[in-house]
């Protein structure tokens, strides 16, 4: 089972974001936001910019920030 937590972003963002994912393959906002979170986070990896550590690191500073729960 996978866990989630949650991303705030602005009504303004979420509603346009919204407007873009018509008529795509995505469903939700947060289906878009998955695909291009991990296509960010594959791609740094690859060229070994962003290690696990460096990514676990930033998302603690999120969610200390309160921008993950």
């Amino acid at each position: 089972m996978t866990d989630y937590t949650t991303v705030s972003i602005p009504t303004e963002l979420a509603e346009r974001v919204d407007e873009t994912i018509e008529g795509t393959s995505f469903s939700s906002t947060s289906d878009l936001v998955r695909f291009l979170l991990r296509s960010i986070v594959i791609k740094h990896q690859k060229r070994g910019e962003l290690t696990e550590a460096e990514f676990e690191e930033i998302a603690q500073q999120l969610e200390d920030l309160g921008y993950l729960e």
